[in-house]
């Protein structure tokens, strides 16, 4: 089924990930500079620990929440729309190993759980439009492996879809694709869900010398285009190709975004430019929406830490000018 969405363009705000160096409440000035630079979309990846207690799922601390209606009281004042995603979801998380014992594609009792957060959301915002707010149900669901099948994720995803929908039946759901976001998923076309991509290939450019993937200290430097260290060439071509079943999707009358994407601070300025240049030249022809991971911090515009930039000082951040400028190009 059709979904229609804007071409969203924006960045992903961490305030309610749980890493220790961007917990915290969502700051105005984001919002305001966001709007001012011509943005008009913030992806908040979550961590749903952060509102239960540690032995109890289903005890939540509402007060804690609140940080998540205030972005989206933002959002609404500086009219940039809100998406909300679960980063870490009861029985599942990227970037944490999964607890066989509450497995999300496998266990009914962590498929409860992401149910009662899901659940819990859909009436606290149920007033709110899809304009201002959607929901973004799991971010980067793996691999299909001996811990979940395709099958696993569309019954957790329709499942999901279902209860959201018999509280609040506008609201509009963010899917991400299957390989961490880089598979779309067509048997979700009766849905009505917006598909979620991403822009981190080839992953030996985007996360060199990135300290959570194992061995990536030992890549060499990535050049673009270039043959990356696992011996793949990478080009506009390839990239054209990897977007290809996307673009296609987007033609069927799918709604898709690209809901993360960008290169870590290790990267050559240079060759993050230009890479990320063919990137957004590749999704905007195809009307395909981006949100830079992050707003602030190592892949981000404002204080990543690059060596190789010249800063601009911005009401005290460190500004790459030229990254800004390049995403505001598209």
């Amino acid at each position: 089924m059709k979904v229609q969405i804007p071409r969203w363009r924006g960045f992903n705000l961490l305030e309610m990930g749980g890493w220790s160096h961007t917990t915290g409440d969502f700051r105005e000035d984001d919002f305001r500079w966001m709007a001012d630079w011509g943005f008009d979309f913030a992806r908040l990846p979550a961590n749903y620990t952060l509102w239960t207690a540690a032995h109890d799922v289903y005890q939540v601390d509402e007060a804690k929440i609140e940080n998540i209606d205030w972005a989206i009281q933002l959002g609404e004042k500086y009219d940039i729309h809100i998406n909300l995603n679960f980063h870490h979801g009861p029985g599942y998380c990227v970037n944490r190993e999964i607890d066989p014992a509450f497995n999300l594609w496998q266990s009914p009792a962590a498929l409860d759980a992401f149910i009662y957060h899901w659940e819990l959301f859909a009436r606290r915002y149920k007033e709110i439009a899809s304009a201002q707010l959607s929901f973004n149900l799991i971010n980067e669901p793996g691999v299909v492996n001996s811990q979940m099948s395709r099958q696993d994720y569309e019954r957790v995803v329709r499942s999901t879809v279902a209860a959201i929908r018999a509280i609040d039946s506008k609201r509009l759901i963010f899917v991400d694709g299957l390989t961490y976001g880089n598979e779309p998923c067509p048997e979700f076309h009766d849905l009505e869900v917006v598909q979620s991509t991403r822009a981190y290939q080839p992953i030996n450019l985007t996360h060199y010398k990135a300290a959570w993937i194992k061995g990536s200290d030992g890549w060499e430097a990535p050049d673009w285009p270039g043959r990356m260290s696992d011996g793949e060439v990478w080009n506009r071509q390839r990239l054209e190709k990897h977007y290809a079943p996307w673009i296609e999707l987007a033609k069927e009358g799918v709604g898709v975004h690209c809901g993360e994407g960008g290169t870590f601070n290790h990267t050559s300025h240079t060759v993050a430019l230009t890479w990320l240049e063919d990137v957004l030249e590749i999704l905007t022809e195809a009307g395909i929406g981006f949100a830079l991971w992050n707003l602030r911090g190592d892949f981000g515009i404002l204080n990543s830490g690059r060596l190789d930039v010249d800063y601009e000082d911005w009401y005290g951040h460190k500004l790459d000018r030229r990254l800004l400028d390049l995403l505001r190009r598209f």
